[in-house]
């Protein structure tokens, strides 16, 4: 992919609409990736003005894919730029502009708060999936390890396994 991606960003070096950049989430980049919930690589993120959050990019991977998505950007639905809206946009927007500033403040904050709770409880359940993995992996790691003395004898004397397989201990 870094091949098709170089080649992106090189085609539009000179934009003054589109940037194509890539950043090393190991390194430096690490803060940035963190905000923006990037966590495989390579994730590809774009942002259509006024969207300040990112969406990630689900399409094709080859140089033709990316340079037709390319293509499609620009400037997204908003309060300044209603003639990018569709007609479901506007009447959201206008459904949303309806309501007071303290209802749209009360909403956004619903949302964020209900967001970051199912994000703990998420994190919560994958901590103790993590544990209790690594908790049968160390009882297995023992059980192989106090089996295979016996094992080794069994088969020195001719015993074989019921089953055929190949595992080896």
């Amino acid at each position: 992919m870094k091949p098709a991606w170089d080649s992106l960003a090189e085609k539009y070096a000179s934009s003054d609409k589109v940037i194509v950049a890539d950043v090393d989430c190991t390194a430096a980049g690490e803060p940035l990736c963190s905000r923006f919930n990037v966590e495989g690589f390579p994730t590809i993120k774009y942002f259509n003005p006024p969207d300040e959050e990112g969406e990630d990019y689900e399409g094709g991977r080859d140089a033709d894919a990316l340079t037709e998505f390319a293509a499609t950007l620009g400037p997204g639905c908003s309060l300044t730029q209603k003639e990018n809206c569709n007609e479901e946009q506007l009447k959201e927007l206008d459904t949303v502009m309806e309501m007071s500033e303290e209802a749209r403040a009360a909403e956004l904050t619903e949302l964020t708060t209900s967001l970051k709770e199912m994000e703990k409880t998420h994190d919560a359940l994958l901590e103790s999936l993590q544990a209790q993995y690594q908790k049968s992996s160390d009882a297995l790691a023992a059980a192989k390890k106090e089996a295979a003395p016996r094992i080794k004898l069994l088969k020195m004397t001719g015993a074989k396994a019921a089953a055929d397989d190949k595992d080896e201990v």
